[in-house]
């Protein structure tokens, strides 16, 4: 018989710039309004969004000047380290551990190139063994929380009593363009901002929930969704089809087949927590799932207080879920480009 895999914390890191959502809706109109025609029609998405907050890894005026990719790369080695360290000591400490105990890292972050990657770049600072097994993952976007989740349960369940450590680290600031004249990029400054998380999990007794299933979807033909494009200055951000519409009319098929897998229905799901992309798309799960309007409460909190930080942002939604106190069942979901759904089933 298999060793439960356990999860023994979860932490949450933000870096030190904030950018109240008013602001950044000045900011745009100052860099965009005469630029692109439409501004004034989409800037109404400032208030939509549902976001109160966003943090970043650097201060507004940085993003105001042209920034090629040596500029953003050592914003983003500097940033996404930073919060790597912050995220993973807090979720360390909390487990009762140390970074010399840690067994294998999992990094997941696709908003920057970092080779020598960041755990590596952290390991002086974490205190990490020279033998500690280090797995960077590039390219989950927003469902990396999740998928991350689930890779390290796989890689706590086949090396019983190794200590995993998971860190989903984005800085979508960096990202931000001034000579991306289009709605999408508009979008894009509407509602990403920067973050970290961590978790600890282990094959054995202790922690306070079981990882007891995994599950990925991805649909045919959707690589156009969401993602990323790069040219000389750096990445630029994909929006081609409106994701709401789309988790509506395509997500509840995907998670009943998911979690028929698994033996039990959406009926049987205490709670779902839920990587927040958006108010629409927030609204756009509750519907499709049939959870009721409002039900997605942390959500809605962690969007407000934080944006949309990409991967770890279904992190800090499970990091409110369990300290309000986690049901018998729990599902942990995200959408991402692929385009994919991504789900870590929880038992309390």
């Amino acid at each position: 018989m298999s060793i439960p895999v356990r999860l023994l914390s979860v932490a949450t890191a933000i870096p030190p710039h904030e950018l109240p959502q008013g602001q950044a809706l000045e900011v745009a109109r100052r860099l965009f309004g005469e630029r692109f025609a439409g501004f004034d029609r989409m800037a109404p998405v400032f208030a939509s969004t549902g976001i109160r907050m966003r943090h970043l890894v650097r201060p507004v005026d940085w993003y105001l000047e042209p920034r090629g990719w040596p500029e953003r790369t050592q914003a983003y080695l500097q940033g996404a380290t930073d919060l790597f360290v912050q995220a993973a000591t807090t979720a360390l400490d909390e487990a009762g551990l140390t970074g010399g105990e840690v067994d294998i890292i999992l990094t997941v972050s696709s908003t920057g190139i970092a080779t020598p990657s960041l755990e590596a770049r952290a390991m002086g600072a974490m205190g990490f063994r020279p033998d500690a097994v280090r797995i960077p993952v590039f390219g989950l976007g927003c469902a990396g929380g999740a998928s991350g989740l689930a890779l390290g349960s796989r890689l706590a369940a086949s090396s019983p009593g190794a200590v995993v450590l998971v860190v989903a680290v984005e800085t979508c600031s960096l990202a931000f363009r001034t000579d991306e004249l289009t709605k999408a990029n508009i979008v894009a400054t509407a509602l990403f901002g920067d973050g970290a998380a961590a978790c600890v999990l282990r094959a054995g007794e202790a922690g306070f929930a079981t990882l007891t299933g995994t599950a990925e979807h991805t649909w045919p033909d959707t690589l156009e969704i969401m993602g990323w494009k790069v040219d000389p200055t750096g990445f630029g951000v994909i929006f081609d089809r409106a994701i709401p519409p789309f988790a509506q009319a395509n997500l509840r098929p995907a998670m009943d087949e998911m979690l028929a897998r698994q033996d039990f229905a959406v009926e049987d799901v205490d709670r779902f927590i839920c990587h927040p992309g958006g108010t629409k798309v927030v609204e756009a799960l509750e519907s499709c799932l049939d959870l009721g309007q409002g039900a997605l409460d942390h959500e809605r909190g962690v969007l407000a207080d934080h944006g949309n930080m990409s991967a770890p942002t279904v992190l800090y939604v499970l990091d409110r879920a369990r300290k309000a106190g986690l049901p018998r069942r729990s599902v942990v979901t995200s959408l991402g480009p692929g385009f994919t759904a991504s789900t870590v089933t929880l038992a309390a």
